[in-house]
């Protein structure tokens, strides 16, 4: 339990003993307490922390919040002291709230002190087994911006809900079935068939991009023209197999250059070859939503909260993606996850309530299945969009990113704005060294604080025991205020992982950076008083342990030196 989660439960504890001696002495009616909450004020003049039982209590007591207030706060601690609280207010309609000794704090600081890297981790998540599934680009191109910022959010998500106590396992769904698949194997037979100078018409749905003409030129180095004499289904399978592994292989490589590996990596073509997407079939109609109508098979949506029945076979018997996706998700369940997150863009919008009702007729909770949509990203650079890629042709890749502003700027930029809300990328703020950037600011203060330590030790100055510091000597408010956002890193890290927000531990570690240099602009930390120099050194050390945790988290590096 963290230090933060530690005191409000020991403050529940002492409001709800209040409510009992309120109660039992007459004063007080009710027949259960309310779940109610203890905060944070936003407002450091409301004290530490703030509770609203006294308004949740109105109704059951048939009294005025305030007045419930002024009842609770009288019972507190007449049968033993506060060990941690100073004194308690109300405010407003009836808020209670709670001011903590200044040795709380600092309490705080050693507890966070003693953690050392396993300090902001919990077991919140009680190990649940979580799939977050990301990128899964059709193997047919190189990644794109949209599949960049779709890795830094699954990736950082996953660290995050690891860090939060889940057991969290990354996965890639590869498309390498279907009518995409067809296309690409048209494709590549037509450019392989024109290297070798005949003139063949390129298919109208084909892939144009330069990197199919690469791969058969590749296939042409190594192999030769031998697959002129060979028939052109049988052709077509060997490019495609051939295709395929090169495509895998450099979207591995890219996505390793960004710092993502998967547990996972799951063929669309095993769940067709096991039989997996005909028992869907089979599925709805043992549950007698399966409808034959223009001889396809379709499953019943409509009575499944949908607008309309939904094709699973078509009239040429193949299957749609839509059955293939459904079987795919039935397998995640099947493997033992308990809850399936997926990170999509925003125009799959319309396929998430047709997938959720297709499980929930499955008999799976549509709840266990989120969808996080994701908007667009536009790259700027010189204040100018920029649409087109060196190599693909018609987007900027993410190969093309990283050797431009590299793994930190593209990671960090990426998770700063909510997966839902439209971002644009400056390519030039990116590669700036500057404290406008934000990655920069935020890694300035790590390496400023390594730096800082490095002073002390050439200057045989070296950290205590921890059980030797007298942090009560942290009194400046930069100093509390550096504190009290320390304090709040476990806090932070398990409500970005229920919220499914990266973003915010982007935002918290910015607003630590800032706080740190605040208080390095007007704290001295070395040549003081040798017992002030020791708390700020070690307030040092454990903020630029938060500092690193979470860049950690969001898959971005914590340099020591800049």
């Amino acid at each position: 339990m963290n230090w933060l989660a530690e005191t409000r439960f020991y403050l529940k504890q002492d409001l709800q003993a209040a409510a009992e001696a309120a109660r039992s002495a007459g004063l007080l009616n009710f027949e259960e307490l309310p779940d109610f909450v203890i905060e944070r004020p936003r407002e450091k003049a409301h004290g530490d922390f703030a509770a609203n039982l006294a308004m949740l209590l109105a109704r059951q007591a048939k009294m005025a919040p305030r007045k419930i207030a002024e009842l609770l706060v009288a019972q507190l601690y007449q049968d033993k002291p506060a060990v941690w609280v100073e004194r308690v207010e109300i405010a407003g309609a009836g808020f209670i709230n709670f001011y903590m000794k200044p040795d709380w704090l600092t309490s705080g600081l050693a507890d966070a002190a003693q953690r050392g890297t396993a300090f902001g981790e919990s077991d919140f998540g009680q190990g649940e087994r979580v799939n977050v599934e990301f990128v899964s680009a059709n193997p047919t191109g190189e990644l794109h911006l949209g599949n960049a910022r779709g890795a830094a959010i699954g990736d950082s998500l996953a660290n995050i809900m690891q860090a939060a106590g889940f057991a969290v396992e990354r996965e890639y769904y590869i498309n390498d079935a279907g009518k995409q698949i067809e296309n690409f194997g048209l494709s590549l037979e037509a450019r392989y068939l024109q290297q070798l100078g005949q003139e063949v018409e390129f298919p109208e749905d084909g892939y144009h991009g330069e990197d199919i003409v690469e791969t058969v030129k590749n296939y042409i180095e190594t192999e030769g023209d031998k697959l002129l004499t060979v028939q052109p289904d049988l052709r077509r399978e060997i490019l495609t197999r051939f295709a395929l592994q090169k495509k895998l292989d450099a979207i591995r490589t890219a996505l390793l250059h960004y710092g993502v590996e998967y547990d996972t990596w799951f063929s669309e073509q095993t769940l067709h070859d096991s039989g997996a997407v005909k028992q869907v079939v089979t599925d709805y109609k043992d549950a007698g939503l399966l409808l034959e109508q223009e001889d396809a098979l379709w499953f019943a949506a409509d009575k499944c909260g949908c607008d309309k029945p939904e094709v699973l076979v078509r009239a040429n018997g193949i299957p749609t993606y839509y059955t293939a996706d459904i079987a795919y998700h039935k397998n995640k369940f099947e493997r033992g996850f308990s809850r399936l997150i997926n990170i999509w863009g925003a125009d799959h919008h319309g396929h998430v309530a047709r997938l959720k009702s297709a499980m929930g007729a499955l008999g799976y909770s549509e709840d266990k299945l989120e969808v996080i949509l994701m908007q667009l990203v536009r790259l700027f650079s010189n204040g100018e969009i920029m649409r087109m890629s060196k190599r693909a042709g018609t987007y900027v890749t993410l190969e093309e990113l990283l050797e431009e502003v590299g793994r930190d700027a593209a990671r960090f930029f990426f998770v700063m704005r909510s997966a839902d809300s439209q971002m644009d990328f400056d390519l030039d703020l990116a590669k700036s060294q500057s404290m406008d950037n934000p990655v920069y600011y935020v890694q300035y203060a790590h390496a400023r604080i390594n730096s800082i330590l490095m002073q002390a030790a050439e200057q045989g100055v070296e950290l205590v025991d921890l059980a030797t510091v007298n942090f009560a000597l942290l009194v400046d408010e930069t100093e509390r205020d550096l504190l009290r956002k320390i304090l709040e890193l476990p806090d932070e890290i398990v409500a970005a992982a229920v919220q499914r927000a990266p973003h915010k531990i982007a935002a918290y570690v910015m607003d630590l950076g800032a706080l740190f240099h605040s208080f390095y602009a007007v704290c001295r930390v070395l040549g003081v008083d040798a017992d002030l120099q020791q708390a700020r050194l070690w307030l040092c050390r454990v903020t630029a342990g938060a500092v690193a945790k979470c860049l950690q988290l969001l898959g971005v590096s914590a340099p020591d030196k800049m």
